[in-house]
């Protein structure tokens, strides 16, 4: 009997075993009762860890990190910052771009150029391009009779001249008004039908290659000119991969997809929206491809996980004054200076009298108000009396600084400090400090170490809070399989 059951509990095991190996894609952990399949994680991890990151993670390393990311998206989730109208406005905003050049296929582009083909080559018809050289000499319709007679003589001076045996690429240079044609002897783009205005192209098809039209007055002006080449259009295959190229630069595939999505939703009879479209595009890609799955989860996981660290972190930490004021007092031995620092203002002024006047401004004020202080006092209403700088100035931050504060020779502090113009007189005003004194010292430092321990205290709290498991087998086969 005990050997019976000792075979059964085999059999089981192997069996299970068996099974567990052709399982394509096995569950690598489950968060807050969420299964992670394998490929989720291999995807993270992989697209974190490629040739160009410097810091490498283990795949247990990562792992760590991995759950803490999960267990934050938990928290935004539990918080319902994805019902949020600006957090969906801008997750399907994203993904919308990622899901709607997969509506359209390069044949589908390849159609939109045939089709504008076609239409350029029965707009230039047997009459084909022409290539002209021009010199132009502009004319205002406005313009007085004496203007037009001016005009008109330096025009036929122009001919003459060009009959006589004038380089053309040499006169246009010299005398063309349309100066961007006249840096290239004249030379115009290829033109067809309907492109320019109707005289200049009438005086323009009449020329064979190689002659000169006389003077010819457009709109703009008169004309001398020259044919440099004609031609019938080419083949569609010579100039499909301009064509295309073209098209694509001109969001060719998004006016596809938007008229595709449009179209979808007139023959749903009501029962579709543009945004219900997309929905089951999107649902039908991340079924069918697993990247652009991961990339849109990723996006929408980067969101919410931007918008709860914001909450529960960064913002938290930097309007936590009292909060930063004890953190700051209590690791005071790791804020030390290398040198020491001013803290103070450097400032200018227009009078000497105002020299004093800005200390006994700010003498009384707290230092981060100092700033306002300034400009409430001396620069309302776009007047400005001083320039001043405020701040925590270390040595070569402000030549001012330098020279009264810091000592710098006045040799070395007259090549940078110049004052500014009108504004003749200088002084500083503040405190020369060893080591900082408070949090607002080194208040960016403070703030980010705070942040830190914000963040640690956060994650800790969630892994108490959120029940997660790690496959420990599983794991070990990341990028190992088949």
């Amino acid at each position: 009997m005990k050997k019976t059951i000792l075979s059964l509990f085999v059999f089981v095991q192997y069996t299970a075993l068996f099974a567990q190996s052709f399982i394509a894609d096995p569950v690598i952990m489950t968060i807050n009762g969420q299964a992670v399949p394998r490929s989720e994680f291999e995807y993270s991890y992989n697209k974190n860890n490629g040739a160009d990151v410097i810091d490498k993670k283990t795949v247990e390393e990562y792992a760590d990190l991995f759950i803490n990311y999960k267990l934050k998206v938990c928290a935004a989730l539990a918080a319902r910052l994805d019902t949020a109208k600006a957090f969906r406005d801008e997750y399907l905003m994203y993904r919308d771009q990622q899901v709607r050049p997969t509506m359209v296929t390069d044949a589908d582009v390849l159609v939109e150029a045939r089709k504008l083909y076609d239409r350029a080559k029965e707009q230039i018809g047997p009459k084909g391009l022409v290539q002209p050289a021009h010199i132009l000499l502009k004319l205002s319709t406005k313009a007085t009779q004496a203007e037009q007679d001016k005009t008109k003589a330096r025009i036929d001076s122009v001919y003459r001249a060009l009959k006589g045996g004038a380089d053309f690429g040499e006169m246009a240079k010299k005398v063309s008004d349309d100066k961007g044609s006249a840096a290239r002897g004249g030379l115009l783009p290829w033109i067809g039908p309907g492109q320019t205005f109707t005289e200049f192209e009438e005086a323009a098809y009449a020329l064979e290659k190689g002659q000169m039209s006389q003077p010819v007055l457009s709109p703009v002006g008169w004309h001398v000119i020259l044919m440099k080449d004609r031609k019938q259009l080419e083949p569609f295959d010579s100039l499909k991969a301009q064509i295309v190229q073209s098209i694509e630069q001109q969001g060719v595939r998004d006016r596809i997809a938007q008229e595709r999505i449009t179209q979808t939703v007139a023959e749903s009879d009501g029962t579709l929206t543009p945004q219900s479209v997309m929905d089951e595009r999107a649902d039908s890609l991340a079924a069918a491809d697993k990247d652009m799955k991961y990339l849109m989860q990723e996006y929408h996981d980067g969101l919410l996980l931007y918008e709860i660290s914001k909450r529960e972190v960064w913002d938290k930490a930097a309007a936590d004054e009292a909060g930063l004021d004890a953190y700051f007092n209590d690791h005071k031995k790791d804020y030390v200076w290398d040198a020491p620092r001013y803290r103070g203002i450097a400032y200018y002024t227009k009078t000497k009298d105002d020299i004093k006047a800005v200390k006994k401004a700010v003498k009384k004020v707290p230092f981060d108000k100092w700033a306002e202080t300034l400009r409430q006092t001396f620069n309302r209403d776009s007047v400005q009396q001083v320039q001043a700088q405020v701040g925590i100035f270390k040595m070569g931050d402000n030549p001012l600084v330098d020279k009264q504060v810091f000592k710098v020779s006045s040799a070395e502090s007259a090549k940078k400090n110049t004052s500014p113009k009108d504004f003749p007189f200088s002084g500083v005003y503040g405190k020369k400090l060893k080591k900082p004194q408070n949090y607002n010292d080194v208040r960016l430092d403070v703030v980010e170490d705070y942040q830190d321990m914000l963040e640690k205290a956060w994650v800790y709290d969630l892994r108490q809070r959120y029940k997660f498991s790690v496959n420990q087998d599983v794991l070990k086969t990341v990028n190992k399989h088949q």
